[in-house]
């Protein structure tokens, strides 16, 4: 059960830092983008939870 919900959150993660990269956030103001980790950990965090209902 846990391996079935780490390829989502991986993929998450992968899309969170993906959307770091390309987006980003130019000020440094920004809560979520400015910083690769808080983005990937907010990916991470999506993936889970559109993925906890499977």
């Amino acid at each position: 059960m846990i391996l079935a919900k780490a390829g989502p959150v991986v993929l998450g993660g992968a899309l969170g830092f993906l959307y770091y990269k390309v987006v980003g956030c130019s000020t440094g103001a920004c809560p979520i983008t400015a910083n690769p980790f808080t983005s990937t950990l907010y990916g991470m965090l999506v993936a889970l939870a559109l993925s906890a209902g499977r």
